[in-house]
């Protein structure tokens, strides 16, 4: 297996790059899915800034999040393109849902294509965390900050839907992003080992919402 990428104090540029593929800017189009936070706004289950918290806190912990990092760090790592393949059809197999399927492969489509045309990095089809891994590693960019940048643009996105949906205030969305930074970066730090035997997902309301997101009558979101 290969190290798990440089340690040492990220230059301008690569700080930079990272922002510039984090940013709502960059067109793969995380705004159009909740990742079944729309459900659970419609269930009742998220009602204000504190349930938001605690359903994002839930899933970058015990699920989807937690998961992704370990895929974004197997891709980094990865040896060769079989394994880099076998990694990505195991995020496949991880999704508990349709919805979370296509939610995942259209972003990593997205981002591919993106990040091929402006960069010329291969064109690949892969999920979402497995791209992001893997164009880190063409990039050369230090994969702990690639991690835990790619968290908080996760939990920043959950936040930014619920901001519509709940509704949340702009300054009480910002400031719950400001709170699950540090999770971010603890999450990223544990898992850089990219071990994926210790994928696992217990986030399990987090998994219902994306099946009954699927056939909710009133929805602005595709997931």
């Amino acid at each position: 297996m290969a190290t798990a990428g440089r340690m040492a104090t990220p230059t301008d540029a690569e700080i930079l790059t990272l922002t510039q593929w984090f940013s709502p800017a960059y067109p793969v189009g995380s705004f159009a899915y909740s990742h079944g936070l729309e459900w659970a706004v419609e269930s009742r289950q998220i009602t204000d800034a504190a349930t938001t918290k605690a359903w994002i806190t839930d899933v970058l912990t015990h699920g989807s999040g937690h998961n992704d990092a370990l895929f974004l760090i197997a891709a980094y790592t990865a040896e060769s393109v079989e394994q880099l393949l076998d990694i990505d059809a195991t995020a496949c197999a991880f999704c508990p849902s349709a919805e979370r399927l296509m939610e995942t492969r259209l972003l990593g489509d997205a981002f591919c294509a993106t990040t091929s045309g402006v960069w010329g990095t291969d064109p690949m089809q892969l999920t979402y965390p497995v791209a992001v891994g893997y164009a880190a590693r063409l990039q050369g960019l230090p994969l702990l900050l690639t991690t835990r940048m790619f968290l908080q643009s996760f939990a920043a996105n959950l936040v930014g839907c619920a901001t519509r949906l709940v509704p949340l205030g702009q300054t009480e969305g910002q400031r719950l992003i400001r709170d699950l930074t540090p999770l971010c970066t603890q999450i990223a730090k544990e898992v850089q080992d990219g071990d994926l035997d210790r994928l696992s997902a217990t986030a399990f309301m987090s998994d219902i919402a994306s099946m009954r997101h699927e056939t909710q009558y009133s929805r602005m979101f595709r997931t």
